[in-house]
């Protein structure tokens, strides 16, 4: 098998056992890269002098035996482009921050470089993070390896295509609403959105803050275990972060699921549901009660006002992080003014694509006297509902399963002409991030016309290893999909 084609776990153990150096893994990425990233414009910016010079360094490192527990020691890994690499082009895909170059990293970007890890590349998005296909960037769409007249999905469409496509081992995404998961569905990949406060955002470029998320995208579920063991752990810059006792989430990683409780939603079932998405999904239920699980349908309470709630608080928090790119202290600024209003109206008009204007102006609103209560007061009542259904549901299952879109990848085009469309397509997983709760998309089969199908599981806060578990163990009753591109 060829190199790219090896999951991230393989790869850094065979650079440990000396089979191949760390050298000639970043070159057979780049060469993939170089070969079908036209195709697809999954990155934004590749960085291939500082990736060799990395591996280098990495090498001795490895050589010396101070990575020998690594679990990524020598992996190339690819990094949605707004989370912040010093002294390196960190733009949230939009024309505001073409020329930012942040002064530090990421808290996940100093975890990874001392697991030797070596940053391959910053990857397309959409813009800050806003959108659900990866259309909304200043760099242009981002196509689906699976089929390039379809979206990837988003926001963080370029690193599950990325993995799919076989130009990334491993990647970094951010899920404030299903960012990870979905496009992992479109794309045929596995991605996990941790719970709120397990990986430090210190440095991820903030959409929502109360929602936002760092998480791995990978072709298992094993790789993403070895990434959450590296990025995991509490940061005194990010006081949402939680310190816990055990971070080893490899370690949960077995094939015995029997006994597990695993609850259906009843509602996450049926209408607004596709019909082969349905199938798939209780294929794959199928198959977790052959492994001793004990899979039942059930009904979760509140979760069909998650969409309104979700919009309501997300565009308010992005109304109010975004207000700091006024063209003054940082960021692009209109070449020609007449005075200060005419600075944040020409640079904020300008500088912004439609759809972030768009959830800027909706935060605004529901955010303005006189409807703060009606709107934004009743989404965190809704939120808190929410809540209270997943601990109740908890009571009695050990994680939940469902889609985790409610199709397969559409084609380009469709969602933009029809934003609302875009929204709803957020269905299964935004109120996993007004819980804060994790959640896995596992591939588990393909439709008739030859597009991955993505399972969600959900777990109870910090139930990381619950939901891992099963997944592995999903994972081991069937070969991994390679899209055709990497054929």
């Amino acid at each position: 098998m060829e190199i790219t084609k090896w999951s991230a776990r393989e790869l850094s153990d065979k650079i440990k056992a000396g089979d191949i150096s760390v050298s000639e893994a970043v070159e057979a990425q780049l060469a993939q890269i170089e070969k079908k990233d036209a195709a697809y414009n999954c990155y934004t910016r590749v960085l291939p002098e500082e990736a060799r010079k990395r591996a280098k360094e990495v090498q001795r490192r490895i050589d010396s035996g101070e990575l020998e527990n690594s679990p990524l020691a020598g992996v190339p890994i690819a990094i949605k482009d707004n989370i912040c690499t010093k002294g390196i082009l960190t733009t949230c895909s939009s024309r505001m921050l073409k020329d930012f170059k942040p002064p530090y990293d990421a808290a996940v970007i100093e975890r990874l470089n001392a697991a030797g890890a070596v940053i391959i590349g910053k990857l397309n998005m959409d813009e800050f993070a806003m959108g659900s296909t990866t259309e909304t960037s200043w760099f242009g769409p981002t196509k689906n390896p699976w089929d390039i007249t379809r979206v990837p999905g988003g926001s963080s469409g370029g690193a599950a295509a990325a993995v799919a496509a076989g130009e990334a081992f491993l990647a970094l995404g951010s899920d404030t609403g299903g960012s990870i998961r979905q496009p992992s569905s479109f794309c045929g990949v596995t991605g996990i959105k941790p719970t709120y406060g397990t990986v430090s955002r210190y440095g991820l470029i903030a959409y929502a803050s109360s929602l936002d998320q760092i998480g791995p995208i990978a072709r298992t579920a094993e790789d993403c275990a070895a990434a959450l063991d590296v990025i995991s752990g509490a940061d005194k810059r990010d006081s949402t972060c939680i310190s816990q006792e055990s971070y080893a989430y490899s370690e949960a990683l077995t094939q015995d699921i029997k006994g597990m409780r695993i609850g259906i939603p009843s509602g996450y079932l049926g209408e607004g549901l596709d019909r082969e998405v349905e199938q798939g999904i209780l294929k794959a239920a199928d198959v977790l009660a052959s492994l001793g699980a004990v899979v039942e349908e059930f009904d979760l309470k509140a979760v069909d006002y998650a969409i309104p709630a979700y919009y309501v608080i997300a565009s308010a928090e992005a109304s109010s992080n975004l207000s700091r790119y006024d063209g003054v202290k940082y960021g692009w600024r209109i070449p020609e003014y007449e005075d200060l209003q005419d600075v944040y109206l020409g640079t904020r008009s300008k500088g912004f694509g439609s759809e972030v204007k768009r959830r800027m102006m909706i935060g605004a609103f529901v955010l303005s006297s006189g409807y703060y209560d009606a709107y934004y007061n009743k989404a965190l009542k809704v939120k808190a509902l929410i809540k209270q259904g997943f601990d109740e549901a908890f009571r009695a299952y050990d994680c939940i399963l469902g889609p985790a879109a409610p199709t397969t990848a559409m084609k380009l085009g469709e969602s933009l002409s029809d934003p609302l469309k875009m929204y709803l397509g957020d269905i299964y997983t935004v109120s996993v991030n007004l819980a804060g709760l994790p959640g896995i998309s596992v591939p588990c089969g393909l439709d008739s016309r030859g597009l991955p199908i993505g399972m969600q599981l959900i777990g109870r806060a910090f139930g990381e290893k619950d939901i891992l578990r099963a997944a592995y163990a999903y994972e081991r009753t069937r070969e991994y999909m390679f899209a055709p591109c990497t054929e």
